[in-house]
């Protein structure tokens, strides 16, 4: 079973991640990019697709053209854990 992340560990990780935005309980953690153009967003999203897939962790996240919408948590701990914050990582040093 994978661990949700601690009451107390939450802080120091979200604050780490300055372009995410918790949710209101801190159970997901939330992200919207903007890219130059939608072939910009769709390559952005095949290579977070073939992470996500690396790690068995899938975002929810929606594209509207230049935009891409991100939602990361964990549903199988009801919240937030090191796999989010992994992911979050990785898509934080691609964009």
């Amino acid at each position: 079973m994978i661990k949700k992340l601690t009451a107390d560990e939450l802080p120091k990780l979200l604050g780490e991640l300055k372009q995410w935005q918790p949710s209101a309980d801190n159970s997901s953690i939330q992200r919207s990019i903007k890219f130059a153009d939608f072939n910009e967003a769709f390559g952005f999203m095949t290579r977070v697709a073939i992470k996500a897939q690396e790690m068995d962790h899938h975002p929810e996240w929606s594209n509207v053209y230049d935009k891409v919408k991100i939602t990361l948590s964990t549903h199988t701990a009801k919240g937030l854990t090191e796999r989010d914050i992994t992911l979050a990582r990785f898509i934080d040093a691609i964009t």
